[in-house]
């Protein structure tokens, strides 16, 4: 009778890895398999401990208890130089470049020092043809794409020829065409025998890449599945806790007067590596959602500072709000006319840090009147009420009634943010990646919420690098490249091929086909 054989062990192993900061349990007792060539997602909505675990993992943070196992040998791992010694290498959401610096420069800062720089523009170009991750070792950083600067920290980690490679968000940026590229370099990276921890809150993208699943909730460990055998609806369950409810779009639903436009404005950027906008125009109309996609660093910033009033237009009539001339006021100008803007980067841009909730509240709701502030004075009570509806509303989860904002979760201050806003019921709204980084539960409340607000007459501009957002709530949808805005798009006719081919830079072969 043959003897079974026994499987070889994993990899890495989590084993019970707890994390406590203070009472408060970040992870507990979690169990964690990964194995050689395997795609592993790691699942779970914004609070749920994925952070927390992949920091233990890369030595950027000491378990509470538990312990990490590498080829069912025991290892301690005190910083993110032994783990990639160990052999783990990782990838983070946001990128750590040197924008005056080269290509190679960039790469050298991030190897052990054995790495010669006279060395490291061959061995980078010979990975990028490798793996098919092409890139110019002495070009600058700043002359670079999102995606070509995606592929520098990739490289970089390769590099280093891990074992087990993370990677956080990785298809964040990009357009669907360099999505689909990345899933075949993972692929190819299965093929050689590497193991690969899969952050991601695209489930419909952990369907087709991963092999297994891991999920937290609360900071548990809730199930591991095959992803290819389970729903997005499923995943995202298992995830919540509870179904997540479908986005839906008021089909009496029709458009206004315009209330938002641009007016053919060209504006330099006051940034040396910014993007120059180009004759940008635009209108938005009551009732209206218009969606704008684009790569990031296509000139979406300078557009957001140009309609908030952050950046003032050459003429007056540059920018309209319901008729008026706004292009020289200031943000609180118009936030008196009604308008409400929330901007892509939380801490510093859109809430200051070390204040509370409340007051951040204050800040952008003073402008636009009511009850915050009477006759010069500021009503406490008032302002406390209006956080108390937005927590409520969007389920802000905090560990007390008035927190400061550098306390919050991404995902947890993001719904602050939207929540602030949308509950002033402006007449316009303009934001900038609503659902950046928020789980599959929040990101739905908060479309929702874009799409009621839009029911009720208010015009909706929203900017985001997220594909099916947009075609899932904008009614129009046009593409921002090099600073320049393409003509926009019924829903109907803007398919995820066409708006790629539009946000790497075909706008006319993307319409010539249309």
């Amino acid at each position: 009778m043959a003897e079974a054989v026994a499987s070889p062990p994993p990899l890495l192993q989590a084993v019970g890895i707890t994390k406590r900061f203070g009472a408060f349990a970040a992870n507990e007792k979690i169990d964690l398999d990964l194995r050689s060539a395997e795609i592993h997602a790691l699942l779970g909505e914004n609070g749920a401990g994925k952070s927390t675990l992949v920091k233990i993992i890369y030595g950027l943070m000491q378990p509470t208890a538990g312990e990490l196992r590498w080829l069912d040998q025991l290892i301690r791992l005190a910083n993110p130089a032994q783990a990639r010694a160990q052999g783990i290498g990782m990838v983070f959401q946001h990128f750590s470049l040197f924008e005056n610096l080269t290509v190679a420069e960039n790469v050298a800062l991030g190897l052990p020092r054995t790495h010669a720089l006279r060395t490291i523009a061959d061995e980078l170009g010979d990975i990028s043809r490798r793996y098919g991750l092409p890139l110019e070792p002495r070009r600058e950083v700043w002359r670079l794409s999102v995606g070509e600067r995606q592929r520098i920290e990739i490289v970089r980690a390769l590099m280093q020829d891990p074992k087990l490679l993370i990677l956080d968000e990785p298809t964040a940026v990009l357009t669907p065409q360099e999505a689909d590229q990345l899933f075949t370099v993972l692929r190819r990276l299965r093929e050689e025998g590497r193991a690969i921890l899969y952050i991601s809150h695209k489930l419909e993208e952990v369907k087709q890449l991963c092999d297994t699943a891991t999920i937290l909730r609360a900071g548990k460990k809730v199930a591991t599945c095959d992803p290819r055998r389970e729903s997005a609806a499923s995943l995202a369950r298992m995830m919540v806790g509870s179904d997540v409810g479908e986005v839906r779009a008021d089909t009496q639903r029709s458009a206004g007067g315009s209330r938002l436009a641009l007016n053919e404005v060209t504006l330099a950027p006051d940034d040396p590596h910014g993007v120059r906008l180009v004759r940008v125009s635009l209108e938005v109309r009551g009732g209206e959602v218009f969606g704008i996609a684009g790569v990031a660093g296509n000139g979406q910033d300078e557009l957001f500072g140009l309609l908030s009033g952050e950046r003032r237009a050459h003429k007056a009539s540059d920018v309209m709000i319901d008729g008026q001339a706004v292009g020289h006021r200031s943000i609180s100008g118009r936030r008196r006319l009604g308008a409400a803007f929330i901007p892509e980067e939380r801490l510093g841009h859109g809430t200051v840090p070390g204040m509370t909730l409340s007051e951040n509240v204050l800040l952008t709701g003073h402008a636009a009147g009511g009850a915050m502030v009477r006759h010069g004075f500021i009503d406490k009570e008032a302002t406390l009420a209006a956080l108390d509806r937005i927590t409520t509303t969007f389920d802000v989860r905090k560990a007390r009634r008035d927190p400061e904002a550098a306390s919050l979760s991404g995902g947890n201050l993001q719904k602050f943010m939207v929540g602030r806003e949308i509950l002033r019921a402006p007449g316009v709204l303009v934001v900038s990646q609503p659902t950046w980084g928020v789980d599959a539960g929040a990101a739905a409340t908060i479309r929702q919420a874009l799409l009621d607000l839009a029911a009720g007459g208010t015009a909706v501009l929203v900017i985001s690098q997220d594909l099916d957002e947009l075609t899932g709530i904008a009614d129009r949808i046009a593409v921002m490249f090099a600073g320049r805005l393409s003509p926009p798009l019924a829903r109907a006719e803007a398919g995820r091929e066409k708006l790629g081919l539009m946000m790497g830079g075909g706008m006319e072969a993307a319409h010539a086909g249309a």
